[in-house]
């Protein structure tokens, strides 16, 4: 699929092998989001959600200083001056965070340089996250003087626990990708040479896979950390019987068989 612009061209987007591929385009700017910028995210996963083409998708910035330096400070006066303003702006991008977050197949953030503030936020909102070693990771939300609603700060202490989340969020400092690694916040941290290879090889490996049991695993994996009581069990159960009714399961069967890869359709 030819590569498509939204947002003025500041997100791109193709889809190559069942690999969905979301580029933030504004690098002049270190790829820092802007609202049109969320709306264009949410637009290319809207129309990914049920696309069989688009197995597994993987987020990326444009150039080699940034995955995404944050939110557009230069829009901070105009639209984020103050409370009644930061409540417009969350409304503005609530649909494209939503969408990310509520997204049923796999998404990789594939970071090189800067991921800070809200970059951070999108990449933790992500399944997986593999850093090239010379990134920058941080939450300076502390030295501009705002705060990480519930659902950042949530993010953040499921994957780095709440001492680490303390440490980020009171210093406003930023760390290397070694450390970030340490703390649990990216999966896996490769020299800048092999940092597209190796995410390429992991999403290749996804869609490779059942759709139907990678996706059901996701929504598992999301129920869990979820407060018991508001756990979704019978979308999991549903889920599971989905798998075991499906042709891919036969597949799978024969293809272990017939020592073969399996040759999985999502059906």
């Amino acid at each position: 699929m030819a590569q498509q612009q939204w947002a003025g061209g500041k997100v791109l987007s193709e889809v190559e092998d069942g690999i969905g591929l979301i580029t933030f385009n504004q690098p002049e700017k270190r790829n820092a989001m802007s609202v049109d910028m969320w709306g264009g995210l949410e637009q290319i996963l809207t129309s990914w959600e049920n696309d069989d083409a688009v197995r597994v998708v993987v987020m990326t910035g444009a150039g080699d200083k940034a995955f995404v330096s944050g939110a557009d400070i230069s829009q901070f006066e105009s639209q984020r001056g103050n409370a009644d303003a930061q409540r417009t702006y969350d409304r503005l991008t609530r649909a494209g965070a939503g969408k990310l977050a509520s997204f049923p197949k796999v998404i990789i953030a594939r970071i090189r340089g800067f991921c800070l503030g809200g970059g951070l936020a999108i990449a933790m909102q992500a399944d997986l996250r593999i850093a090239s070693e010379n990134s920058e990771f941080g939450i300076p939300a502390a030295k501009l003087g705002i705060a990480y609603g519930f659902g950042g700060v949530h993010a953040l202490v499921s994957l780095v626990g709440p001492a680490n989340a303390r440490m980020i969020l009171y210093t406003g400092k930023r760390f290397d990708a070694a450390e970030a690694l340490r703390m649990g916040l990216v999966n896996e941290v490769v020299t800048v040479e092999d940092l597209v290879a190796t995410v390429d090889e992991i999403a290749r490996t996804v869609a490779r896979n059942a759709p139907l049991s990678v996706r059901a695993s996701k929504l598992t994996v999301a129920q869990v950390l979820r407060d018991p009581a508001e756990r979704d069990l019978e979308g999991i159960r549903t889920a599971s019987e989905a798998c075991f009714n499906s042709d891919d399961y036969k597949e799978g069967r024969r293809a272990f068989m017939e020592k073969r890869s399996p040759k999985f359709t999502g059906k």
